[in-house]
């Protein structure tokens, strides 16, 4: 009885024994693929290096351009007679476009957050948002597209 017993527990050790062997570093195939995905996604995570605030001017566009002709072009027709009128009409509608465009584009300016992210394998990343970050200067993160996500 005694034998049986001793021969039992050795073959189910040598069968464990043989199973893991089988497997690269005595790993199962489910688990490993888990590790290998989990080293991956690995090379998607780097650690917050800055985050600053910066204002990013909006853009111009037909708005800004005609209300500034519109306004120049009314002032520059009160100045001078006869072909000087026209002149100063035309040269006031043309600096008007321009400062009414410039002036649209100060007044859409937004403020944008932005996010150096030093990578896993050395490289520093830059990374803009509208919204306050989360993060902070070393703080772990990882890059989900475009766009970072806090890792915990």
């Amino acid at each position: 009885m005694k034998r049986l017993v001793a021969v039992l527990m050795l073959s189910a050790t040598a069968g464990a024994w043989a199973q893991g062997a089988s497997h690269p570093h005595g790993v199962p195939p489910g688990q490993a693929k888990k590790h290998a995905a989990a080293a991956a996604a690995c090379d998607l995570c780097g650690t917050v290096q800055s985050v600053r605030k910066e204002m990013r001017k909006g853009e111009g566009g037909a708005a800004g351009i005609v209300a500034g002709a519109a306004a120049g072009g009314l002032l520059g027709n009160q100045i001078g007679k006869g072909d000087g009128r026209t002149l100063a009409t035309v040269g006031g509608a043309v600096a008007g476009g321009f400062v009414g465009n410039e002036v649209q584009k100060r007044v859409t300016t937004k403020e944008m957050w932005v996010t150096r992210v030093k990578m896993k394998d050395g490289s520093v990343r830059s990374f803009e948002q509208e919204a306050k970050p989360a993060w902070t200067a070393g703080s772990p993160v990882r890059v989900d597209g475009k766009v970072l996500v806090a890792r915990r």
